[in-house]
């Protein structure tokens, strides 16, 4: 007998009931997947390299992974130029923007900005002081990471980096997106 308190509100929608049979073992599409994530919110940060390679991208794909060693990563598209970027060098920044930060991640989500260091101008950021990421001023936090490995994960590639410096900004409120959209 089922215990009808656990299951209470979990009916399954009549167009996403499992089925018995082939149906349980077709694959979701991208679409799908999306929409369903996009129910999980999670904290917008600006990607950035620096170097000969200078490129900036928001992303939401960031995860610690471990606190001894220190590691982090993030999971970036094959065809997307931080791929590229990151894998030539060696390195990344993670700007953690604060609330009040949406203009920048949408401008960093943006392909019409400029290329290079001009997509900078538009924005305040130093340096960082390991790896040469542009960091983004009025972020909440700030990581530098050496990459360590490259994992495959689907079309995109899965980034762990060692973590060189964190340091804590000030403010107490992140940008998150939740629901197709920023919070």
């Amino acid at each position: 007998m089922v215990d009808d308190s656990r299951t209470a509100g979990l009916a399954w929608p009549a167009t996403a009931s499992p089925t018995p049979g082939r149906d349980a073992r077709r694959v979701v599409s991208a679409a799908e997947l999306r929409e369903a994530m996009s129910w999980f919110a999670t904290g917008v940060v600006v990607l950035t390299v620096g170097g000969d390679h200078v490129h900036g991208m928001t992303a939401n794909a960031v995860s610690s992974v471990s606190l001894r060693p220190p590691l982090a990563l993030c999971c970036v598209a094959r065809d997307a130029t931080m791929h590229g970027a990151i894998t030539a060098a060696g390195s990344f920044g993670v700007s953690i923007l604060a609330s009040t930060q949406e203009d920048t991640a949408r401008y960093f989500a943006d392909k019409r900005r400029p290329r290079g260091l001009a997509q900078f101008d538009a924005v305040d950021w130093l340096p960082g002081p390991r790896t040469g990421a542009p960091l983004l001023a009025g972020a909440l936090a700030w990581l530098e990471c050496e990459l360590t490995e490259s994992f495959p994960g689907g079309d995109h590639s899965i980034f762990v980096g060692a973590v060189l410096a964190a340091t804590r900004g000030s403010g107490d409120g992140g940008l998150l997106f939740f629901g197709g959209g920023y919070r």
